[in-house]
């Protein structure tokens, strides 16, 4: 299955669950503060949640790293890169709960929030595909996608830029 990290089309959900751990940081990292900010102690690494992203669904974690992407819109997602090349997590927050500034590319993030994974039909991949094409100027072709998609996110509820 072809896997996806992205959130869903609509800017529009979040949510809160249980903690995960698996590395070790200061719980409260001191930033610029968005939501309730980041309560637990332990990171897990996006490049973790990326390779299984079953096991860690709908469990809260915090993670770190680059923010490489922010909404354009509504200020309402941004994207953590992994480890990896071309590895990234969303952060999705409910419009208008949080709004992450546009110049925060390229800044470190501490995100908090419950991973969630959504598993789409290869219809609902190319739609998807055709709908991030339009609007964000991505170039598509419906002939490439062949396999139906997992998307992996994080619903927020805290964030602390660096």
């Amino acid at each position: 299955m072809f896997l996806i990290v992205v959130a869903l089309v609509a800017c529009n959900q979040s949510s809160a669950n249980k903690s995960e751990k698996a590395g070790s940081t200061s719980a409260q990292p001191k930033g610029e503060t968005f939501g309730a900010g980041v309560k637990l102690g332990d990171t897990t690494s996006i490049d973790a949640i990326l390779a299984a992203p079953k096991q860690y669904s709908g469990k809260t974690v915090r993670v770190e790293g680059m923010v490489t992407d922010v909404c354009p819109k509504r200020g309402c997602w941004f994207e953590l890169a992994g480890n990896k090349p071309g590895q990234k997590l969303r952060f999705k927050v409910v419009d208008g709960e949080m709004v992450f500034p546009m110049g925060s590319k390229g800044r470190k993030a501490i995100a908090e929030g419950v991973v969630a994974v959504t598993e789409l039909s290869l219809e609902q991949t190319k739609e998807r595909a055709a709908y991030e094409a339009k609007e964000y100027g991505k170039p598509y072709d419906p002939a490439t996608i062949t396999e139906p998609a997992i998307i992996v996110r994080i619903d927020g509820t805290g964030a602390v830029f660096l």
